[in-house]
């Protein structure tokens, strides 16, 4: 047996190698809910992790593992690469399939663990809107990815909407940059699959009777065309208009996008030919780790951060930084402390917080006034959160895949 990890954890030594994935004992293993997959894969816990274990080819394993790597070090929405399990035998000497180790990505959920009875249009539009910014975050970065399909991310909830993060890139490959022949067959590669998924879970009876496939996967083309033109599209300026500069670089953070510099040009009537070269997306996340130390998704870290200004407001602060800390030690830490321990695992804390922010809002709206913190606090742990399921990571309870 050979192990290539970028984690030494002596406890990969402890877990039974010579035997098929398929058999491995339920004492190593954690039930938790999986999307539909071409390989083995089971989920084990070691230490306070939860890792995926993936049976294939050896040289697809490293491949993928090396193409996981790369995507880490330059912060990608994607699963973290473990280690590679090769050269493996059966105890009577039959040679098994190499295995590809990841760490479990905590709070996330395959899109068939998002729903409990049927996939309501609303959820399968915040679904194929996390996909598409998937998508051109990777076609930014330069990755063809191959395969894309609901089957192939993880979602994690991001105040009201979904965040996604690639978990197969076996198919992927990063390059300087992408051609416009290879987004579009990434586009159509993702149209096929999701046709697919959409049919399977119709066939199920587990998608609403609104919701036509074919409709569905022409929508994430089309919402990722329009996000993908939003961002890269040139824009004529009138000279006398140049904060129409400043509110399309505006409009790009607020999509959760940074602008590294932006290419301006002079066209023959006078006018500026502008054309902002984004970068990456994590704007507000960004924003609410300088300021707090804090790692949110970016509907998570948005929705912080206009707390957090209304709060700098209301205290007449001036200072960013001291705003920031008083924030985080007098709003933010009460109240994920409030919350009791048995409801911690419900969701993320700052998944918690954000839900509590939009709770207090629909509550002052009710009752006319601003009913405070406290009492919006309350009212969400006993009427909201004690009614949702676990998502750490179900750990240890069977989540239907059909």
């Amino acid at each position: 047996m050979r192990i290539t990890s970028a984690l030494v954890d002596p406890a990969l030594l402890d877990l039974p190698w010579s035997t098929p994935l398929t058999q491995w004992p339920a004492r190593h293993l954690v039930a938790l809910p999986q999307g539909i997959s071409r390989h083995i894969v089971r989920f084990v816990r070691l230490g306070d992790y939860v890792y995926a274990v993936k049976e294939t080819g050896e040289r697809v394993a490293e491949r993928e593992y090396d193409l996981l790597r790369a995507l880490e070090r330059i912060d990608f929405p994607s699963v973290e690469a473990i280690a590679i399990v090769a050269d493996r035998q059966a105890d009577d000497g039959t040679p098994l399939d190499p295995v590809l180790i990841t760490r479990h990505l905590q709070f996330s959920l395959p899109y068939r663990a998002l729903f409990s009875r049927t996939l309501r249009p609303e959820t399968m539009g915040r679904l194929l809107d996390a996909l598409a910014v998937l998508l051109v975050r990777m076609h930014l970065t330069g990755f063809f990815w191959g395969d894309c399909s609901l089957s192939n991310t993880l979602f994690r909830r991001d105040a009201g909407a979904f965040a996604a993060y690639l978990v197969d890139a076996e198919t992927g490959a990063l390059h300087r940059s992408l051609s416009n022949g290879q987004r579009g067959e990434d586009l159509e590669i993702a149209r096929v699959n999701i046709f697919g998924e959409a049919l399977d879970l119709q066939a199920a009876g587990l998608l609403h009777e609104s919701i036509d496939p074919e409709v569905v996967c022409e929508e994430v083309v089309q919402r990722y065309e329009r996000l993908w033109h939003e961002i890269t599209y040139e824009q004529q300026v009138e000279r006398e208009a140049r904060h129409d500069i400043e509110r399309r670089i505006r409009r790009l953070n607020d999509l959760g996008f940074d602008v590294a510099e932006v290419a301006l040009s002079t066209v023959d009537d006078g006018r500026y030919l502008v054309r902002p070269k984004v970068v990456d997306a994590g704007y507000h996340t960004r924003r609410l780790i300088r300021l707090t130390g804090l790692d949110a998704e970016e509907n998570q870290a948005r929705r912080l951060l206009n707390d957090l200004d209304a709060y700098r407001v209301e205290s007449d602060l001036t200072d960013e930084q001291q705003a920031a800390h008083r924030w985080l030690t007098e709003v933010f830490e009460p109240v994920v402390r409030a919350v009791p321990a048995h409801l911690r695992h419900k969701l993320e804390p700052q998944e918690i917080f954000a839900q509590i922010i939009e709770h207090k809002w629909l509550l002052s709206e009710r009752a006319g006034r601003d009913v405070g913190m406290g009492p919006a606090v309350q009212s969400y742990l006993a009427d909201v959160l004690v009614h949702r399921p676990d998502e750490q990571a179900v750990l240890g309870v069977e989540v239907p895949t059909a």
